[in-house]
Parts: C-alpha cells; sequence; structure tokens
C-alpha cells in the first residue's frame, strides 16, 4: 500500500471494469457509504477513503495550510487515482465532497466519465442575487459554538444536519464521526468550507453531473441544484428527492440508494 492510501484509509472493493469512488462530507468518514457500497460491488471496483481531516485520519498528516481551500482536497483525490492507477472512474461526492470532485475533473477531466454530487453545494453564503442558505452572523454563531464546547456543538449540530428523527440511528453515527474529529481541526475544515465559493470553477467542468438533493436541507436549500444546474458547463440532470437532511444516503437509505444506483448505472439522456 502506498502512502497516499494509507494516509486517506483507501479500501478498493468488489469486482469489475468499471471504477466508482465514494467520497464523503464534513464530519463523516468512509462509512457513511455502508448502505450503497453492498449494491455496488458485484459490478464495480468501489474505491473508499477518507478525507484528510476525518477522525479516522491521523491529525498529523493534517496541513493547515494545505486544507485551507479546497483544492488541497482535490489533489488529494488525483493522488489516490494516481497510485491506484485509475484510468477512468465514476465519481460520487457528498457536501463539500461534490466541488471537491469538481475541482479535481477541471484539472483531470480524462480521469472522470461521471459526476455525482449529493447535497453539493458551490457556496453556502447569502450573496446578491444568490441564496446559499448563511448569512456571516450565522457563521460567526457557529463557530463560537464549535470553540466553546465541542461535543456539545457536536451534539446539538448532529440532530440539525440529519434532520428527522432526533433520535436516529443516523443521527448518533453522524454525531459519533464528528465528535472523532481534533476540534481545531473540526473548525478549520468547517471555516475552509463555509467560506468556499466555487461559483466561477462551474462552467469549466466538462464531466456529465448528476445533481442530487434532499427537498429539506439545513446546509444546503433546494435552491442550489438548479443554481448547479444552470451554471455548469457540462450537461447535467436534478433530482430532488423527498428525503429530509444533508445525510440522506444515512438517514433514508431506502430511498437514497435506488436513487443513486439509477444515476450510476444510467447516463445523461439529452
Amino acid at each position: 500500500m502506498g502512502i497516499v492510501e494509507e494516509a486517506h484509509n483507501v479500501k478498493v472493493i468488489g469486482s469489475g471494469d468499471r471504477v466508482i469512488v465514494l467520497a464523503h462530507g464534513f464530519g463523516t468518514d468512509q462509512s457513511v457509504w455502508k448502505h450503497l457500497v453492498p449494491h455496488l460491488v458485484d459490478d464495480y471496483r468501489v474505491i473508499l477513503f477518507d478525507k484528510m481531516g476525518a477522525g479516522t485520519t491521523n491529525p498529523d498528516y493534517f496541513d493547515f495550510e494545505r486544507y485551507s481551500s479546497l483544492e488541497g482536497y482535490a489533489y488529494d483525490v488525483l493522488a489516490i487515482l494516481e497510485e491506484l492507477q485509475v484510468e477512468s472512474c465514476i465519481y460520487v461526492g457528498h457536501s463539500v465532497s461534490a466541488m471537491i470532485g469538481a475541482i479535481a475533473s477541471v484539472s483531470r477531466p480524462d480521469l472522470f466519465s461521471k459526476l455525482i454530487f449529493v447535497s453539493g453545494s458551490p457556496r453556502y453564503l447569502n450573496d446578491v442575487d444568490y441564496y446559499g442558505g448563511f448569512e456571516e452572523e450565522d457563521l460567526n454563531q457557529l463557530w463560537d459554538a464549535i470553540k466553546s464546547n465541542y461535543k456539545a456543538w457536536c451534539d446539538g449540530f448532529a440532530p440539525l444536519c440529519v434532520g428527522g428523527d432526533m433520535e436516529s440511528v443516523a443521527v448518533q453515527e453522524f454525531s459519533r464521526t464528528l465528535f472523532n474529529m481534533r476540534p481545531d481541526i473540526a473548525l478549520s475544515v468547517a471555516q475552509t468550507i463555509f467560506y468556499s465559493d466555487m461559483r466561477h470553477l462551474l462552467p469549466h467542468v466538462t464531466v456529465p453531473c448528476h445533481i442530487i438533493q434532499s427537498m429539506k436541507d439545513l446546509a444546503v436549500p433546494v435552491v442550489v441544484s438548479e443554481f448547479l444546474h444552470q451554471h455548469l458547463g457540462s450537461e447535467s440532470v436534478v433530482e430532488v428527492m423527498s428525503t429530509d437532511g444533508h445525510l440522506p444516503q444515512l438517514s433514508s437509505p431506502d430511498v437514497v440508494v435506488p436513487v443513486l444506483l439509477r444515476h450510476i448505472r444510467h447516463n445523461i439522456t439529452v
């Protein structure tokens, strides 16, 4: 196993000629895909990894400067593909990993046959003529809460983010993986994500994109999916699911897994 694979806890499972990369979002790790993976391993080679900063990675490897922008994570994705000698893949990116995949695809479009965004957003802050869902004041309160009592913040943020039943297994699972992050790393990663603005990048994406999101999502208003659809430089298709929450693959797998499988298996028809 190479250095990059080891650092990111890379797992390659399943069999098949086609490769799928599953990239998780903030506060989770590769376990967030546990409901989807069993449906893929018979037909695809599935690459799972943990983003640097996840609670399952070595915090000593976290370079605060490198990961002060999403480009640092995109280079990690490309390094994993290079180390595994992947020539083409279907990339499924959840939350911030949607834009990380978009950045990677602009750099190396040849490596990606399709991008699937799950709960992705190019910008979280509201702007003139753009609704991202958050004001500056919201973020300042978020940073204060993370700094003052990380455990309490995790316990409060997890149910809001997951949506639905406060006592659900999905909430407990997200709360666990969120709390596994080192608090200073979690704060840094959250600030990088919430202050990111990838709107300028969207016209440069040439790989076909499938945009999937929940009807109700604390982090990503439903209008964001339409914004992505309108501004991407590639063919794209949108599907808004009747789910609640930012981690629908964890909280509503019965709805989400069939949707994801359909988008993985079928190309956009214009």
